[in-house]
């Protein structure tokens, strides 16, 4: 039987964060695709693969989207978009240009960084009309699709023939087998292109979309004070396998100063309160 003839594959990045520091990295989950494409390439005859990243004006010049070269990638398409503007439409605008070359686009799940919503591929794959598969960790050709194997829970595996042009979402657990080079890193090319409807922020306000993100402090949520347990282990053990009485006061008598000043001696008694 005869393996699907892919010529082209489209690999979405995005720049990463690292877990611990938060200094700027490749995205794992972005790798991973790269990893699966050049896998994928191999076994087809060395398929071409573009590489294609989306930022925003003050984002552009990142420096950790050159990883990607030192990954294996060629070059790298980055777009440049307006500082407010969604980097959706600047994707979809690229691929539907080269919509019918493409045989496979790949991306990762979610961004490590920004919003990372994860609602991008399943956006994008809309306004392209494209099937997408998600949580997927290998892909094999096959007679005339491909045959991806997507992850479920619990561990669980299933293999879902899909029929190509599609997009896939590569799950974070699959396997990145790429090697980091830095020769490759210096060799390699970053084509910068400004997108098509970059128009400046007056455009955006013309439009009544806002030019900037809001940001606000998140609010704190209010926490229940609960005196702390200075019984023994023992004596919480029958507390949790009996009905016993917990202690406390039930005040019924006197005016409103007086079981305010009960209430306050309680908070103070078990250092809820510093005054």
């Amino acid at each position: 039987m005869n393996q699907a003839v892919i010529k082209r594959i489209a690999v979405l990045v995005s720049i990463g964060r690292h877990p611990v520091s938060g200094v700027p990295r490749y995205s794992r989950n972005d790798a991973a695709a790269l990893s699966m494409a050049s896998e994928l390439a191999q076994r087809t005859a060395g398929a071409s693969i573009d590489v294609i990243h989306a930022a925003s004006a003050h984002n552009a010049d990142n420096p950790a989207l050159s990883e990607y070269l030192a990954l294996g990638a060629a070059s790298i398409t980055l777009i440049e978009t307006a500082v407010s503007q969604d980097v959706l439409p600047a994707l979809q605008a690229q691929l539907q240009a080269q919509l019918q070359n493409y045989d496979l686009v790949l991306c990762g799940s979610c961004a490590e960084a920004g919003a990372g919503s994860g609602m991008l591929p399943y956006l994008l794959a809309a306004r392209l009309n494209l099937p997408l598969l998600a949580g997927v960790i290998a892909v094999t050709p096959g007679a005339g699709h491909v045959v991806a194997q997507q992850y479920l829970p619990k561990g669980r595996r299933r293999e879902v023939a899909l029929k190509l042009p599609a997009m896939v979402a590569v799950h974070p657990l699959a396997p990145n087998r790429l090697r980091y080079a830095y020769a490759r890193l210096r060799r390699g090319e970053i084509r910068k292109q400004v997108f098509a409807g970059y128009q400046g922020a007056s455009a955006s306000a013309a439009r009544g979309q806002p030019e900037e993100w809001t940001v606000e402090a998140a609010k704190a949520v209010p926490r229940k004070l609960t005196a702390p347990e200075k019984r023994s282990g023992h004596a919480r053990m029958q507390a949790a396998t009996m009905t016993e009485s917990r202690g406390g006061k039930v005040v019924q008598d006197g005016s409103a100063a007086d079981k305010a000043q009960i209430v306050l001696a309680y908070l103070r008694e078990h250092h809820l309160v510093n005054y």
